[in-house]
């Protein structure tokens, strides 16, 4: 399944962070707020709790996750 993990934080340590922690589990950048990759259901859970520890309470900080199967994948649109 495809993990899709976009997230807006302000705070330049937390992001580095969050952006290390995407690579950490394989995951691709495809823009400066934006990984994805192919995943387990249960490292998607994992994944989510390891960000979730980082981020912590901060109110500055939106972080999602989405999963996407192959078949909505395959369908996506990408411009050049």
């Amino acid at each position: 399944m495809r993990c899709l993990v976009v997230y807006d934080i302000s705070e330049d340590k937390v992001r580095a962070k969050v952006a290390d922690i995407c690579m950490d589990y394989g995951l691709d950048r495809i823009q400066y707020s934006a990984f994805v990759g192919s995943l387990a259901r249960s490292n998607i859970e994992e994944l989510a709790l390891k960000l979730k520890r980082r981020i912590g309470k901060r109110k500055d900080a939106n972080v999602q996750l989405f999963s996407i199967c192959e078949k909505d994948w395959n369908e996506r649109i990408v411009l050049p």
